[in-house]
């Protein structure tokens, strides 16, 4: 005698005679597990047949076989299987323009009210998972016995589970397991769905399933998937988007409507004909929407990528005690969208660039090996000097690929780029930029070693100013400096230029040769853009909380004047010439003259490392590239003017500094002369013109107040230690 179910499914079961006797007994003990059901209690655990006494041993570890079972430990309760609880949120990560950079939290959501989304929306979902939500009881019987019958007669006709099934699931997975196929784990759902319609109505239950179904790649409920995969709210979603997100439930990776398109549209045009046979929506929209092409956001819904950037603030808050991973909170930060992505995107087409070159025989970010990061790698640094906000930042060439943040982690030479913090030390010391300083071959002793700076071209120039050392960057020339001014002194500039790293007081950190954090060390030149003051790195505006409270925040902090403004203003002036006579020249084919430009160019002696570090009066920046494992980055062609400077140059002109800006103003203590090049002497009136040119000098030391004897300074030519 069959159990008291409805007439339609006593019909369906009697009907599976025809499927042999077999099928029949199946059929059969599948309805007597059903009809058992109703007494089944909703707290028995998974696995555990009916009847047979709950509980373990006492005593008896976690783990242990018991009875040939295997126990696995509990995980943490998440209460009664029928009740609605609460979602974990994310917190939402602002760009200083208000648009959406990223998200922080162990699932990336927000939820949102059932009544704020267009009828479309959900009505897409209950036409393909549950065309009978209304008419059921969280069980739909018409469902399990058309899945009964499919079973017996071999056809697959899917589980039969309702909305009210799936949520019962994805809220409880610690009691209600639904990658266990088990008859037992489906009656158990059964009944804890049944529970959750008498204490909650359908809207209810509709909202938190809406809000609670992963979207594939991290992205859970229905506001995150439209945020991500549409680059909007749900609130916006059209019809056709709507039955795009609909087809996502039933195999995320598979219907991605980004990787899979195609895929996605012909189960999207399915749940179409569905809404039109269910009336839901008329045939008219249905044709109008599978006409519309599958076109996803192109940034993954966020203004530009930032995943290095939102690693950082992330990180600081919850340093700053605020756990933005718990979610529900609202960061704004510094980030500024457009030179984001022009960083981004410049490092991404400047190491494929160095990888096409003739002879590169490195691995190759299109063929490295899977999950190997041993390819040319990069970072790209953007900051504005008067307050520190860093607008850019990105710690290497694809999220995606490896998380590790090169710009704040990371640990690498600087190489020449470090020569304007000795400059700096030798014309604070009154050595103006004129002086006479041999550029020969030395051989310098240091703690019983010898030392011998070489130049990356082979050659030495012979005498030549600090204005031409810098500008085609000499090895022997910083070195000298180094060693006059004095290790300790120019360590104590770097570390007042706020770099905490370890500088060696070895001759060679005079080119770079002890290693840098790459934040601290771009930071460094912000003093270089506010004559002498050098500035904190600032991530984040403030934190809000749910309540829309602000909770912490960022202040811009300038530190301690490094030097003076004179002595600043003359070492900038030196580094333009870098830019427009030297290493740097490159610079020029993406930014027009119109744009005041100064920096440094980096490589070290073994080519793994080559920098750019410069500013304009706007912004500064940086640039390295390198390997992560420390090997050369090519045999020849290497050098931070050719590789690291036209990504800086690129990133700044599409970022859109390449506006047309008044140089830099003289400020007081220091004077001008006009010199010969070749001299670095008095202009005369013999002097050609393509010889001329202006030279700063502090107060007191220019030509006719101070003459600069070489001898005087370096009274038996290069310096021998």
């Amino acid at each position: 005698m069959l159990p008291t179910f409805p007439q339609s499914v006593r019909r369906a079961v009697a009907a599976l005679g025809a499927a042999g006797a077999a099928g029949a007994l199946g059929a059969l003990m599948l309805v007597g597990s059903l009809a058992r059901a109703q007494s089944v209690p909703v707290g028995v655990p998974v696995g555990v047949p009916v009847g047979v006494p709950v509980g373990v041993p006492v005593g008896v570890p976690v783990g242990v076989p018991v009875g040939g079972v295997r126990l696995k430990a509990a995980p943490v309760s998440t209460g009664e299987p029928w009740s609605i609880i609460a979602l974990p949120q994310s917190s939402l990560v602002y760009a200083r323009d208000g648009s959406l950079i990223g998200e922080i939290g162990r699932q990336w959501r927000t939820s949102v009210a059932l009544r704020s989304l267009p009828k479309h929306v959900y009505q897409a979902f209950v036409a393909v998972e549950d065309h009978r939500f209304y008419q059921h009881d969280g069980v739909d019987m018409v469902g399990v016995a058309g899945a009964i019958k499919g079973k017996m007669l071999g056809q697959s006709r899917g589980g039969a589970s309702t909305i009210t099934q799936q949520l019962v699931g994805n809220l409880h997975p610690d009691q209600i397991d639904r990658r266990d196929k088990s008859a037992f784990r489906k009656l158990r759902e059964q009944r804890a769905a049944r529970e959750m319609e008498k204490h909650y109505n359908k809207e209810q239950i509709l909202e938190a399933y809406l809000n609670c179904i992963a979207f594939g790649r991290g992205w859970y409920g229905i506001e995150s998937a439209a945020r991500h995969y549409f680059g909007k709210s749900a609130s916006r979603l059209t019809l056709a988007e709507a039955a795009s997100l609909a087809a996502l439930p039933k195999g995320p990776a598979i219907y991605d409507p980004a990787r899979n398109p195609d895929k996605n549209r012909a189960r999207r045009n399915l749940i179409l004909d569905l809404m039109v046979d269910q009336k839901l929506i008329a045939k008219s929209d249905a044709d109008a929407a599978k006409a519309t092409p599958v076109q996803t956001d192109g940034n993954a819904g966020v203004s530009a990528p930032s995943g290095y950037f939102v690693d950082v603030v992330r990180g600081q808050a919850e340093a700053a005690g605020i756990p933005v991973s718990a979610g529900g909170y609202k960061v704004y930060t510094t980030l500024e969208p457009a030179l984001q992505r022009a960083a981004v995107s410049a490092l991404v087409e400047g190491t494929a660039a160095v990888e096409a070159r003739p002879g590169y025989t490195n691995a190759t970010f299109d063929k490295h090996p899977k999950g190997s990061t041993d390819y040319l790698q990069g970072l790209a640094i953007a900051i504005d000097p008067t307050s520190g906000d860093v607008k850019a930042l990105v710690g290497g060439r694809n999220y995606q690929e490896s998380q590790f943040n090169r710009a704040v982690n990371g640990m690498r030479q600087p190489g020449s780029s470090f020569k304007p913090i000795v400059y700096a030390r030798a014309i604070s010391d009154s050595i103006p930029p004129n002086t006479i300083v041999p550029d020969t071959n030395l051989h310098v002793m240091f703690d019983r070693q010898e030392y011998s700076p070489k130049n990356s071209d082979g050659l030495f120039l012979g005498n030549i100013t600090l204005r031409e050392a810098i500008t085609k960057s000499r090895n022997p020339v910083a070195v000298q400096l180094w060693l006059k001014s004095g290790p300790d002194s120019v360590i104590a500039l770097a570390r007042r230029l706020g770099i905490s790293t370890l500088i060696a007081p070895y001759p060679s950190s005079a080119i770079g040769a002890s290693e840098v954090q790459p934040l601290d060390f771009v930071v460094a030149y912000t003093a270089f853009a506010n004559l002498g003051t050098p500035v904190e790195p600032r991530f984040v505006y403030r934190v809000e909380d749910a309540a829309g409270k602000t909770v912490w925040g960022q202040s811009v902090r300038m530190l301690p004047p490094a030097m003076d403004a004179s002595v600043t203003f003359v070492v900038r002036d030196m580094m333009r010439d870098v830019i427009e006579r030297g290493t740097a020249t490159i610079i020029r084919k993406y930014l027009p003259i119109t744009v005041p430009v100064a920096g440094k160019t980096g490589t070290t002696d073994d080519n793994a490392d080559v920098w750019f570090v410069g500013l304009t009066p706007e912004i500064v920046g940086g640039v390295w590239l390198g390997m992560d494992k420390r090997k050369p980055i090519a045999e020849r062609g290497v050098a931070g003017g050719t590789l690291a400077a036209p990504i800086w140059a690129q990133m700044i002109a599409r970022g859109g500094y390449a506006r047309p800006s008044s140089a830099w103003a003289v400020p007081e203590g220091v004077v001008s002369a006009q010199l010969d090049r070749a001299t670095g002497t008095l202009a005369t009136p013999s002097t050609p013109a393509e010889r001329r040119y202006v030279e700063y000098f502090l107060a007191g030391t220019e030509p006719g107040a101070l003459r600069v004897d070489a001898r005087r300074i370096f009274a038996l030519g290069p310096l021998v230690f």
